[in-house]
């Protein structure tokens, strides 16, 4: 039986987006929870480090990450 992976590393792949005037960058996926670690940018400085569900994800960054 094959073993799921407990996380997948997202920062060397640079994908930014925006929700509601907030910008992030995607830092890690877990599958097993569906959950995306982000690091919230404000006035284009680090700010926070936040994890949002998957489904509130905009639809290019889902296909980019492509959960299976």
């Amino acid at each position: 039986m094959a073993k799921k992976k407990k996380s997948v590393d997202l920062s060397q792949e640079e994908l930014y987006f925006e929700i509601e005037q907030e910008r992030f960058k995607a830092l890690r996926f877990y599958p097993s929870n569906m959950t995306v670690d982000v690091m919230c940018f404000v006035e284009g400085k680090k700010s926070t480090q936040r994890n949002l569900p998957f489904s509130h994800l905009p639809k290019r960054v889902k296909q980019l990450i492509k959960p299976k």
